[in-house]
């Protein structure tokens, strides 16, 4: 009893005026004032026990923060701005920042850069090319990228990022390269002039002239097509970028030599032969020149869509036509209706076995030309190789007195 007395006695509580438990002070004598307390707090339910506990908890708090507020804590104040420090970055429009998505929907995803309110990206911004949610790009919970800010939401003031105008400027750079290089490219033409259509390429839109296309169609017969083409102009500060399908044609063109093997794809099928696709050029498979057979329906054998290997016959540059023929290539004849399969596979081999054929036929045409030519002093031996005249041949010539006119050989 005595030692509860003395805490009683002791204890020492701060009038807290805003407080609802603050109490006017006892005007009665000490002695009496502490058995009054004593009894009542004896007198005191459990709650209104709790309750007074949590009253001596709250005055002895509120004198700590009163007198020494930064007591026992280690975070000061240098601490504070330094953290501060460590995630400020510059907001500024144009400036690139790395972030993680954390949220996708259909208009876009929102992206932690550790600013003070998250960033978001529309889905316009999520990718050069068109798309209808942000998945389409590859964007996921998760994916950690650079994006590049491009604006500030005036509601809640969070930034808008943008993927887009960082592929565009590679897109660019690509261009500038591909020009350099002077490589063909691929183009979807998706729209169209009186001067000209547009493609994508690199998912920027080029133009090109009609005055650069091979062909002599129309913009609505080009549209959704993919063409070959060759970079004019890439200006990205007047964001120009003229492209040429004729250049690409010429530069394709040039590789086509007579005896050649390609690949190609028929497009359509008229009565007098098949429109074959050689890489962007179109030539003419001849209903002669499918089989030594005779064809008389031409679906029979070919069909839109198929793959078949063909062999350049001729090429008229100047014209833009190329002859070619499935029939040079048949290992036997008829293959090419019996079993195209095995003219596919073969179709190398009977290539290199007909070039053969014709450098022979041009080797004994030559030396049937230097027989007649001895002062030109070569000779040109059995194996089709030029070299000086030999004793097979006089030097003096042939002598000709015996040789029948042309019409008398004939007729004998």
């Amino acid at each position: 009893m005595a030692a509860l007395l003395n805490q009683f006695c002791g204890l020492r509580c701060p009038p807290v005026s805003s407080s609802p438990l603050s109490k006017p002070a006892s005007t009665l004598p000490a002695g009496k004032r502490v058995s009054t307390v004593v009894s009542a707090y004896y007198a005191l339910t459990p709650a209104q026990k709790e309750r007074q506990k949590l009253k001596e908890i709250f005055e002895e708090a509120y004198e700590r923060c009163r007198t020494t507020p930064m007591e026992g804590v280690a975070f000061t104040v240098e601490d504070f701005h330094a953290a501060i420090d460590k995630y400020d970055f510059d907001s500024e429009i144009g400036t690139k920042v790395k972030g993680t998505v954390f949220m996708t929907d259909m208009n876009g995803a929102l992206v932690d850069i550790t600013a003070k309110s998250s960033a978001f990206l529309p889905v316009q911004e999520a990718c050069i090319h068109r798309i209808k949610h942000v998945s389409e790009a590859g964007i996921y919970p998760g994916l950690v990228e650079e994006f590049v800010i491009i604006g500030e939401k005036s509601s809640d003031d969070s930034l808008i990022l943008s993927l887009r105008s960082i592929q565009y400027d590679l897109a660019w750079e690509r261009c500038r390269q591909l020009q350099a290089e002077d490589v063909v490219v691929k183009g979807k033409v998706v729209g169209g002039n009186k001067g000209g259509v547009v493609a994508i390429v690199e998912g920027l839109r080029g133009f090109i002239p009609f005055s650069q296309i091979s062909t002599k169609s129309t913009a609505e017969e080009l549209i959704d097509k993919e063409l070959p083409l060759k970079f004019v102009e890439v200006d990205e500060e007047q964001s120009r970028l003229v492209l040429s399908n004729r250049k690409a044609m010429a530069d394709s063109q040039a590789q086509l030599g007579i005896g050649s093997v390609v690949l190609g794809t028929v497009q359509s099928l008229k009565p007098y032969g098949a429109f074959i696709d050689i890489g962007g050029i179109n030539g003419l498979l001849h209903v002669s020149q499918i089989s030594h057979d005779r064809v008389s329906d031409i679906s029979t054998v070919l069909q839109p869509g198929d793959t078949l290997k063909v062999m350049i016959l001729s090429h008229d540059r100047e014209r833009g036509r190329v002859s070619l023929s499935t029939k040079k290539l048949e290992p036997t004849p008829g293959d090419m209706i019996r079993n195209p399969k095995l003219v596919f596979e073969k179709a190398d081999e009977m290539a290199q076995t007909f070039r053969q054929r014709i450098a022979q036929a041009e080797a004994m045409a030559r030396a049937d030309m230097l027989r007649f030519q001895p002062e030109s002093g070569l000779s040109l031996s059995s194996e089709g190789i030029l070299g000086p005249l030999t004793p097979d041949l006089p030097a003096e010539g042939l002598d000709l007195t015996d040789i029948p006119p042309a019409e008398e050989a004939f007729t004998q």
